[in-house]
């Protein structure tokens, strides 16, 4: 049987009315009795009423104000939370809030209606507005609960998917306030910003993949990704104006992501985001699908597509910041509920957007819920978090004055980092076989170390480090790089102290930094054949790999989320080499152990040459848990191409060119080693055998020692007897 995220609810049994408790001194109001096959609706009291303790998806007991039988209020009190649920609420430990906050369609003494229920604990008044009443304020209030969790909550009749909502909130102020749903699973199409009711059941099809997921995540397995932003990546050429959606981009991605042997992708924020142009990261609707590119479902069928062809999904999660939309969390009750109250602490200066109180209980539950929820509901393989860096110091991009020292006088935000334990303790424990990236920049310890250790517990972090010495190092005239190969190879020092993934994201190709191509120096051959010799180090560099859109076929102009990628180079044979030579390289890391198996493991690099400044080449072994899946990578820094060049190498033999950067195919010259070359017992940068190899002009070469042939046992030839 298909796995589902979600199984129909069943009718639930008839209860007793209520009564409803009114607060100290509130003025009683007159009941009516409603006339028959009436319903009455109760005008809200100026002050919020509190309801009894009820049981789970019932009403609760006790009556003040009752109807006729058989007839139902506008608002019913009726509860999806339990006791428990409000504790581990309270304590900032129930990670499923999905299940009980926001609209849940649900069948109700014989009425099919919807449950609603919101936090806002400073509220006066809390009601449910929408299509389905004119988006009357009185005509259809929640009810606030005994409990002191902040909770309103009812169930309103005849309302179910489809149905179009938001709150209408009145602040303690007297402010009034629309508000979308925080835990709508579904928006209306922007510009418009309320929430829809939804659901997320659906059947997948993915069973073999979740059943092995395991196998496709692990750490010694390979882990190459591509970034992307779904509004951009290609759009039809008939109506370029127009976004494909989940549907259609799954029958373009799919196959493509196959042919280029990519083992993952990472999605731009997919959380439903008002404002286009701030690629997904200024999330309003945590819960919900972009309703640009279609339905929850929609999505939910890319997912199971891109699982059929054994390909593992990634999203950007943003727990980091959030919007100052006033139809969303900013001031969600009139009172800083969901950011810090303090500016210092509350305000992000670079983004112009809020930070979330992290401190706070039933923040950090929202949060780690949300993560959950789409692992859960999703099957999504794995979050890489936005901006981590910006969560763990209290002075990220602020001056002196600006911000307060946390209880021991340190830079720390101690609450952010708290919050990031738990989020990755929680993310593991319910999810062990997915991967939690963090896009980090600084030298904070342990970011990928497990948090019964002492680290935050993510399985990766982004080596920023790598990426910008990388990149500066290839920017260099090739005359010059001899003088700066210091930087080249200074990755090394630090590459095990975490586990790293090697990113050339969507941030390297905006803002005027230009694309992967024309960062890189000399006339197009050169610029070519320099880019195709930085992949190769990238993807020959121990750690996982990351990869932004555009970069593998050699983008020439920076990204634009505008409009689609410029597709049509590929009609030229230099972009097309690129390409080409993405999907080898790709293809070797794939299928060769020596590249993945100890890729966050000291013991899976050795240097042999890294001294040979002159001639700017470098030669190094990617080792697996078999030697004799080595791999010996010679990189050529200039344009000058090495014939006759010794190297060392670890084992005798012969050894065969198993991937050329220089190959014409890839828009090369051709400078190749086209047959195996036998090691000589000559020592060399400290080996006792080495080769006689070609280094081909701004290229990589790779070597792997060819097996030795058994030769096959021969039979003993028996004798016949004599007749």
């Amino acid at each position: 049987m298909a796995k589902q995220t979600k199984k129909p609810a069943a009718e639930l049994t008839e209860t007793k009315p209520i009564k409803t408790k009114k607060e100290p001194k509130a003025k009683a109001e007159q009941q009516t009795w409603p006339e028959a096959g009436e319903v009455t609706v109760k005008k809200p009291a100026a002050k919020r009423a509190a309801t009894k303790k009820s049981v789970q998806g019932q009403e609760p007991s006790g009556s003040e104000t009752y109807t006729q039988a058989g007839e139902i209020k506008p608002v019913e009190p009726y509860s999806l939370f339990t006791d428990f649920d409000i504790d581990l609420f309270k304590a900032g430990q129930h990670f499923k809030l999905y299940e009980k906050f926001g609209s849940h369609v649900r069948d109700y003494k014989g009425v099919t209606g919807t449950y609603f229920s919101v936090w806002a604990p400073n509220a006066q008044e809390v009601s449910v507005i929408g299509n389905f009443n004119g988006w009357n304020r009185s005509s259809h209030p929640l009810n606030y609960r005994w409990d002191a969790s902040g909770i309103w909550e009812g169930w309103i009749p005849n309302i179910g998917v489809g149905e179009t909502y938001k709150y209408y909130i009145k602040s303690s102020t007297g402010e009034d306030l629309e508000k979308s749903d925080p835990f709508a699973l579904r928006w209306e199409l922007p510009p418009q910003t309320a929430s829809i009711v939804a659901d997320t059941w659906y059947e997948w099809s993915d069973a073999e993949w979740m059943a092995k997921r395991y196998e496709h995540n692990a750490l010694d397995k390979p882990y190459s990704v591509y970034e992307m932003h779904i509004g951009s990546w290609a759009r039809s050429p008939e109506s370029p104006e127009e976004f494909l959606t989940y549907r259609q981009l799954a029958e373009k991605l799919v196959p493509y992501l196959q042919e280029m042997n990519f083992t993952h992708v990472e999605f731009l924020p997919v959380m439903e985001h008002p404002y286009y142009p701030s690629w997904g990261y200024q999330i309003s609707g945590f819960f919900a699908a972009a309703s640009r590119y279609g339905t929850p479902h929609d999505l939910m069928f890319l997912i199971e597509e891109l699982h059929k062809a054994g390909i593992g999904v990634i999203l950007d999660w943003v727990p980091s910041h959030f919007p100052g939309d006033m139809h969303a969390l900013y001031k969600f009750d009139g009172t800083h509920l969901y950011e810090h109250a303090d500016p210092r602490k509350g305000f992000h200066p670079d983004w112009k957007s809020y930070i979330f109180n992290y401190g706070r209980n039933e923040v950090r539950a929202f949060l780690i819920s949300n993560a959950l929820f789409w692992l859960d509901r999703y099957h999504v393989d794995g979050l890489r978090v936005d901006a981590v860096a910006s969560m763990l110091y209290l002075d990220y991009s602020r001056n002196h004055g600006e911000w307060e020292p946390n209880a021991f006088g340190g830079n720390q935000n101690l609450e952010a980092i708290s919050f990031l334990k738990d989020f990755n303790t929680a993310v593991y424990s319910h999810f062990p076989d997915v991967q939690t990236i963090a896009e980090e920049s600084t030298s904070f310890p342990g970011v990928s170390r497990p948090v019964y250790t002492g680290g935050l517990g993510f399985g990766m972090k982004w080596m920023m480090g790598w990426m910008h010495d990388t990149l500066d190092y290839f920017s260099q005239d090739p005359i010059y790089r001899q003088y700066h190969q210091n930087q080249f190879t200074f990755s090394m020092m630090y590459a095990f102290t975490e586990n790293f993934m090697l990113p050339f994201s969507h941030d390297e190709v905006v803002y005027g930094k230009g694309s992967m191509l024309r960062k890189m120096p000399g006339d197009d051959w050169q610029k070519f054949a320099n880019l195709r010799l930085l992949y190769s180090y990238m993807f020959t560099h121990p750690g996982s790999k990351l990869m932004f859109m555009g970069c593998e076929f050699g983008q020439s102009a920076e990204w634009n989320y505008k409009q689609s990628l410029d597709w049509h180079l590929l009609e030229h044979q230099s972009h097309q080499g690129l390409k080409t030579a993405v999907k080898d390289i790709n293809y070797l890391y794939k299928t060769e152990p020596a590249l993945y198996e100890k890729a966050f493991d000291w013991t899976g690099f050795e240097w042999i040459d890294a001294s040979n400044l002159a001639d700017s080449v470098l030669v190094y072994v990617r080792k697996g848990i078999d030697s004799a899946n080595d791999l010996v990578v010679v990189l050529n820094m200039t344009p000058v191409p090495h014939y006759n060049y010794r190297i060392g190498v670890p084992a005798a033999g012969e050894w065969q060119e198993v991937f050329n950067s220089d190959n014409t195919k890839y828009w090369g010259g051709g400078v190749l080693n086209t047959s195996p070359v036998t090691t000589d017992a000559e020592g060399w940068h400290g080996k006792e055998q080495s080769l006689l190899i070609i280094a081909p002009p701004l290229g990589a070469a790779i070597f792997k020692r060819v097996p030795k042939a058994v030769p096959k046992p021969v039979k003993p030839v028996r004798k016949k007897k004599a007749l």
